[in-house]
């Protein structure tokens, strides 16, 4: 069953690696983190892309997240979240080529157990992605989805930071 506006986020773990080795450069050491915990008392955007360098997602979906973080924050958002089944190491790369560092936490669902939680995964295997989450957008206060935006294969508008900015 997927989520739904006005329900409780459910429990589960996302996966975030912010340290980078020295002399590699590479991620290290992600940490789980505890969404209801980390939700708690908190404004929160988290959105969905289907896979991390993905052309959209690259393009579009997470600049405009980071474009447009400052404003959201400005209006009351307390953390960006973009959310993807890949692993951990995936999402600190790709989230340090997009310049997200500060803006945009990226947590990663690496075996889309807690994409299979909120009923947004969807088979892409074949297409080669295997299982990945929709594109989606959702405002969550406190734990409680405020806003479900979910798109539909070659839609971009509902899950959009402008779109999220124009309800926040």
């Amino acid at each position: 069953m997927t989520i739904s506006v006005g329900d409780q986020l459910p429990e589960g773990k996302l996966t975030e690696s912010i340290e980078f080795d020295a002399e590699t450069g590479c991620p290290a050491n992600p940490q789980p983190h505890d969404v209801i915990t980390e939700t708690r008392g908190k404004k929160i955007i988290i959105f969905g892309v289907p896979g991390a360098y993905t052309p959209l997602c690259s393009a579009e979906h997470l600049p405009g997240y980071v474009e447009y973080a400052d404003q959201l924050k400005a209006k009351g958002v307390d953390e960006i979240w973009c959310m993807a089944v890949n692993d951990a190491f995936v999402m600190a790369s790709w989230g340090k080529d997009q310049h997200a560092t500060n803006k945009v936490r990226m947590m990663a669902d690496g075996s889309a157990i807690y994409t299979k939680a909120l009923g947004l995964d969807r088979d892409l295997t074949a297409g080669g992605m295997g299982i990945r989450c929709f594109r989606f957008a959702m405002l969550v206060d406190d734990g409680i989805v405020k806003y479900l935006g979910v798109e539909g294969s070659g839609e971009f508008h509902a899950s959009k930071a402008e779109t999220l900015l124009e309800l926040v």
